[in-house]
């Protein structure tokens, strides 16, 4: 492979990551260096860093898994494009995660689109679910629009013996960009910018159709030195009035950072021909880049005959009897649409739509 005039380094080491922090792992000082890749590869992240600037990030690229999650639900553009940005961002923040467990991104808002869940189980599985009124559908909504007023929640699940982690940030007619700026700088404290696109792309040939594509990029000030550590303090809550907040300057560093990702487009964010490397290399050769072994990507639902057998058992018999409808019972996953049947006695109903008569 012919070689640029800057360098582009690549460390074959896993990295490790805090929840919600693009930490990198510990690397050699003289890593290797060679041209970025000309090969996309979708469905995947790549973790990368800055480190003149100690910038951290993961760019997400979402292909054919995007396309399965969304097409199975047939949704309206409006509403795949918006679920497929919640998908990407909950692909850049649940990459992270250092555990076998959960990370579920869900907003609940009076919006056309009242309710997304998106629940990413690390190390690589994604499903997601969309509920919204068609006839509030308008064109020309922006994401804002389409979410109104509400909550998004973003959930940490280590496990059955350990105790979740929840944050909420309001949602008030702003993008789930402007939501994620806020959690950070809200709750985690952590100068972060992030970016999302969603599109189709047009395959031709016989029985060609349009093919839902995303993509996101996460970057992060994570300084090391002590003085490149100081932040402001948060403003007391019961300070005097016409008390001066307390305020220190951005760092010329971050400052670089947010002008290089702002420059970041959506088509390059989401070009099936352009690669990770190849726009990170755009973004950031002047400093150095260094990235990471990516982190491959699958759309995979956990449902199955046997969770949603133990789901219908939770219920009491009286309900379970109500669910028998031509002598069966019924259950559509609503992430998947997978359909599963069961006879009363498999939903253990027994003398199904009998009831007891009172004694007299």
């Amino acid at each position: 492979m012919r070689q640029t005039g800057q360098p582009f380094r690549f460390c074959r080491t896993t990295p490790k990551y805090r929840p919600m922090t693009s930490t990198s792992p510990e690397t050699n000082e003289n890593p290797p260096v060679r041209a970025p890749s000309a090969v996309p590869i979708d469905d995947s992240v790549l973790p990368f860093e800055v480190g003149p600037l100690d910038l951290r990030g993961r760019l997400a690229r979402l292909g054919p898994s995007l396309d399965e999650m969304l097409e199975k639900h047939a949704y309206p553009a409006p509403v795949a494009r918006l679920l497929g940005e919640a998908v990407v961002l909950a692909t850049l923040l649940g990459s992270s995660l250092k555990f076998d467990g959960r990370f579920i991104l869900q907003t609940q808002t009076d919006g056309p689109v009242s309710f997304m869940i998106v629940d990413f189980q690390a190390p690589d599985r994604l499903r997601a679910y969309a509920r919204f009124d068609e006839a509030r559908l308008e064109p020309g909504l922006s994401s804002g629009a389409l979410l109104g007023n509400g909550h998004l929640a973003m959930t940490i699940d280590q496990g059955p013996d350990m105790r979740r982690y929840q944050g909420l940030v309001a949602l008030t007619g702003g993008s789930l960009e402007d939501a994620a700026h806020e959690y950070f700088m809200r709750s985690e404290q952590i100068p972060t910018r992030v970016r999302l696109a969603v599109g189709e792309e047009w395959r031709g040939g016989e029985g060609g159709r349009h093919h839902w594509r995303a993509g996101g990029m996460l970057l992060q000030f994570l300084p090391k030195s002590p003085e490149r550590m100081r932040q402001a303090d948060l403003d007391p809550g019961d300070a005097p009035e016409g008390t001066t907040a307390h305020t220190v300057d951005e760092d010329d560093a971050w400052v670089e950072g947010q002008s290089l990702i702002a420059t970041v487009e959506d088509v390059e964010l989401i070009d099936p021909d352009l690669s990770g490397e190849r726009l990170l290399f755009r973004l950031f050769h002047e400093r150095g880049v260094r990235v990471f072994s990516s982190l491959p990507m699958r759309a995979q639902c956990s449902c199955s005959r046997d969770a949603v057998a133990g789901m219908l058992s939770r219920f009491s018999p009286e309900d379970r009897a109500e669910m028998v409808k031509d002598d069966k019972v019924v259950v559509t996953c609503e992430f998947c649409s997978s359909v599963y049947q069961f006879t009363p006695q498999e939903a253990g109903i027994d003398n199904a739509g009998e009831t007891e008569q009172p004694n007299t």
